[in-house]
């Protein structure tokens, strides 16, 4: 390999690093582009070795990789609608040497039945759903990124039933999303999930927070929490420590 580390099947994208190397994201030149909001996702899921886990929407697999990188022995599935996503994330698992136990399958979240993945069969579900709900955000030109950002059939609606189609009794969603969406997200989860705790991400110390994580079991019933939160950046642009450490050091984000 040169320059590139160009693999068979994804010459129209280019490795990024992420968690300090561990991690090659493979991403088109034009279109989406690497933010930390799937690091810290992949980070706040608490999987356990021997447990399945399911990336909804996992775009070109940042979030899957990255938690294929961090915890040894969990089986890993991506599900993307896009196929040129698909591709890219299978790039990054066979970088990784993950091919073993991590995979990707296209598939629609408004139509998950033809995905072929059986219900109750995952003990952790995770998303990074489009953001914008369709007609609320100025839509990019770049059809990938469009997809990425705003709702389409698979309104948040839609990955919610599909985690609550796919994931085994006790298992947890963990989602993260704008602030200002919050109360769309909890009012879906009403009901069907319990124990939920919501995580602020707060870019420095005294702004409000822009994003949350939130997580759930479903099936349970136990009240919501809202935790302390994270603050993402100190002075200037450098990161926290804390947030540093889950970046560079695949810490965890536990939200227990």
């Amino acid at each position: 390999m040169n320059g590139r580390d160009i693999y068979i099947g994804v010459a129209d994208a280019a490795p990024v690093a992420l968690l300090g190397g561990r991690v090659k994201l493979y991403l088109p030149e034009k279109g989406y582009r690497a933010a930390i909001d799937p690091v810290l996702l992949a980070a706040a899921v608490p999987a356990e070795p021997g447990q399945q886990v399911l990336d909804l929407g996992c775009g070109a697999g940042a979030a899957l990789l990255c938690l294929a990188a961090r915890c040894a022995d969990v089986a890993l599935t991506g599900l993307d609608i896009q196929a040129d996503a698909v591709r890219w994330a299978g790039a990054g698992i066979a970088a990784g040497g993950w091919a073993d136990r991590a995979r990707v399958v296209p598939g629609d979240v408004a139509d998950i039945a033809a995905s072929g993945l059986a219900p109750n069969s995952f003990d952790h579900v995770m998303t990074n759903p489009p953001f914008w709900e369709l007609g609320r955000h100025s839509a990019s030109p770049v059809a990938g990124k469009a997809a990425s950002h705003g709702e389409g059939a698979g309104d948040l609606t839609g990955f919610i039933q599909a985690a609550l189609r796919l994931l085994k009794s006790g298992g947890s969603l963990t989602v993260i999303f704008p602030a200002v969406r919050l109360a769309s997200l909890l009012a879906l989860m009403e009901g069907r999930f319990g124990d939920i705790a919501v995580l602020p991400l707060w870019p420095r110390a005294g702004v409000a927070a822009k994003r949350v994580i939130v997580q759930g079991r479903r099936d349970r019933k136990s009240p919501l929490r809202l935790l302390p939160g994270l603050v993402l950046h100190g002075p200037g642009q450098t990161y926290t420590p804390e947030t540093e450490a889950i970046l560079r050091d695949a810490a965890p984000l536990p939200l227990s």
